[in-house]
């Protein structure tokens, strides 16, 4: 457990924004041409191959690169920087959050708030983001030589261990779905795989997925299995609708997923003693596989979700067992592709 948590922490310490994702793949490059030959595309796409070239059934993995921030819009008169989201920020963590901004230089901000001293009871409303802004102590001179509109903003969090095999870390969400796959192609790397097998570390699925699109178009593959993460059981959160940590995986079951994949995944758990739990759902999956499955002429695909606590926070938090139990569930199911 001990190298799969210095894997996440080196993939969440890596800034990617959507459409800026460029310092996150090339993290993800290292760690995976370890085990396969990988490469950026134009849409800032990782892709590397393994398996047999040209086998009649070709598997795509994919988990998304991408992750939420902010994005600076201006700079007012007083040197105070505007915002708009990048990708589904939570807004209601933002006012007094410590931020980093990638301009010419990377800086250190604060999110403005109101000192609860001077509120007019209204304190339970939290701000539109396009309302907020940032204070990096500069004035309006001296922030428009160093950051410029378009530039990204992330929340300044370290990765830390919690007790236990969990952690916590802005950017889990995908990061854990990339670490598991890197684990899932070092598994596979030994084998003598009857398949072929693409992995995708896909761009901007945070604003629509439009990596996962243009990969999948490119690939071409035949089947096609998602990794992200899906909600963990905490307080105030309906348990129907949750994993939970240290769980192991979410096989999940909906109208745009293939039935017959999932059910390969429940035997595959089964048989090789990896804890589970069914995610059904009654319509879209909010992920990737919706965008993959209609692919060209179609994509069987299916999608597996590690559970995550506090999602789109500076302190998401997962279990690095149901991690590893994923990595094992893929590996173990296409091992039995023939």
């Amino acid at each position: 457990m001990d190298e799969l948590k210095r894997l996440v922490f080196r993939l969440c310490a890596a800034p990617g924004t959507p459409g800026d994702e460029n310092a996150a793949a090339k993290t993800a490059v290292k760690e995976l041409s370890r085990y396969a030959q990988a490469r950026i595309d134009k849409m800032g796409n990782v892709i590397a191959k393994m398996g047999k070239p040209g086998a009649e059934k070709h598997i795509l993995l994919d988990a998304h690169i991408d992750q939420i921030g902010l994005i600076v819009t201006n700079i007012d008169k007083h040197g105070f920087i505007r915002v708009g989201r990048s990708g589904g920020v939570d807004r209601r963590v933002m006012p007094g959050s410590p931020v980093t901004i990638y301009g010419k230089e990377v800086l250190t901000g604060i999110v403005c708030c109101t000192p609860p001293h001077l509120s007019d009871g209204s304190e339970d409303r939290v701000l539109p983001v396009e309302k907020m802004a940032v204070d990096a102590g500069l004035s309006r001179e001296e922030a428009e030589k160093l950051i410029r509109p378009g530039d990204r903003i992330l929340f300044r969090a370290a990765p830390k261990s919690l007790l236990g095999t969990r952690v916590t870390a802005p950017g889990l969400d995908d990061r854990a779905g990339v670490a598991a796959l890197v684990r899932c192609a070092q598994l596979l790397s030994a084998c003598d795989l009857g398949c072929e097998v693409t992995i995708l570390f896909s761009s901007r699925e945070e604003v629509g997925g439009q990596g996962a699109l243009t990969g999948a178009y490119s690939v071409n593959p035949t089947h096609a299995v998602i990794v992200d993460v899906s909600f963990a059981k905490q307080p105030h959160v309906p348990p129907e609708k949750c994993g939970k940590l240290g769980g192991g995986p979410m096989i999940g079951i909906a109208p745009p997923l293939d039935r017959e994949m999932a059910d390969g995944m429940i035997e595959a758990a089964k048989k090789n003693g990896i804890p589970y739990k069914l995610d059904v759902m009654g319509g879209s999956t909010g992920t990737n596989s919706d965008e993959i499955a209609a692919t060209r002429r179609g994509v069987k695909a299916e999608l597996v979700s590690i559970p995550l606590r506090y999602m789109h926070t500076p302190v998401e938090v997962v279990d690095l067992t149901d991690l590893e139990d994923t990595a094992r569930l893929i590996a173990e199911y296409i091992k039995g592709v023939e």
